[in-house]
């Protein structure tokens, strides 16, 4: 179970793969600042196991001001990525009533280079493509599509939320 919630979370790191050289300006500086993951909506009609495991653990961890993955992106059109996710340790509660999530002490730090306008994400991927994806900004929220970041486990749908600090 621990495996997949991984595997989830990995996917939704596409975005802090590589670094690559970009000049070009950012005509839409509303993506400028730090964005902590915090939600993950599902349609519950339709959502796997998985993706409710991964909308209950995020649940969890922000309810305790806890973010699995912050993504930072900077004037200079560098982004960096603060990742937690591989340090997740799931149990059962000492009652054996829940899970047992305690918030990972490490992170993984990305950097790679971004440009955002018209509400498209581009950035170079982990093989070297680029990735464009759509995404919506209304006032400090910032959701993006599992299934466009190709979110493993992500056949029925998802939106990442993303909240602004």
């Amino acid at each position: 179970m621990r495996n997949t919630v991984v595997i989830f979370l990995l996917g939704i790191l596409l975005i802090s793969s590589c670094s690559t050289d970009k000049t070009s300006e950012n005509p839409d500086n509303s993506i400028l600042g730090t964005w902590d993951l915090t939600a993950l909506t599902i349609d519950e009609a339709t959502a796997s196991d998985e993706e409710e495991f991964g909308q209950d653990i995020l649940n969890m961890l922000t309810a305790s001001n806890c973010y699995l993955v912050s993504l930072s992106f900077n004037e200079d059109l560098t982004l960096v990525t603060e990742d937690a996710s591989n340090y997740l340790e799931i149990a059962v509660n000492q009652e054996g009533t829940g899970l047992d999530v305690p918030c990972p002490s490490q992170r993984d730090m990305e950097t790679t280079t971004y440009t955002y306008a018209d509400g498209v994400l581009t950035f170079i991927d982990d093989n070297q493509e680029t990735i464009s994806v759509d995404l919506t900004i209304s006032g400090g929220t910032m959701t993006v599509a599992a299934q466009e970041l190709g979110v493993e486990n992500f056949n029925a749908g998802g939106e990442l939320i993303f909240t602004k600090r």
